[in-house]
């Protein structure tokens, strides 16, 4: 569990990490170099849920030895099976990390929304539905190691 504390608001105290695979933890199906051994780093600190429609078929092989929760989706109205995950595991409880059109309502529903643009680019709506930017995988990971990053963002 990681408790972030944001002075002038409510804090946060989450219990999940959910963040979508492709164009934000991963390049064309690969990990990107970094992201295998932070999300190693969080694995104790914080129950880690990753979900994909997992277009180029990797995401179990390169996710294999890390203690988190892969949810496979189908294609088709992605956009609300990724929401229902949030909602299952409890809104307030969760920080989402994205970068597509079809994390919006992940991002917009979590109790912290990071969006990461990369080589992918990222959808204007899932922009607007966030509460942070980082520029990298790496920097939005270590906000979730480092809370105090977010306190220094968010505060009001």
């Amino acid at each position: 569990m990681i408790q972030i504390n944001i002075p002038g608001s409510e804090g946060i105290t989450a219990r999940f990490l959910v963040c979508d695979y492709n164009g934000t933890l991963a390049t064309d199906g690969t990990l990107m170099p970094g992201v295998y051994d932070l999300l190693k780093s969080i694995e104790k600190e914080i129950e880690i849920h990753i979900i994909t429609a997992d277009t180029f078929g990797k995401a179990a092989d390169n996710l294999r030895g890390i203690d988190c929760h892969l949810t496979i989706i189908k294609n088709g109205d992605e956009q609300h099976q990724k929401a229902e995950l949030v909602e299952d595991l409890g809104e307030k409880s969760v920080i989402a990390i994205g970068n597509g059109l079809n994390d919006s309502l992940l991002l917009k529903n979590a109790a912290l929304g990071i969006i990461v643009i990369q080589q992918e680019g990222a959808a204007i709506s899932a922009l607007l539905n966030s509460d942070i930017v980082c520029t990298n995988i790496l920097d939005a990971l270590n906000l979730v190691k480092k809370p105090l990053r977010i306190t220094a963002s968010l505060r009001k």
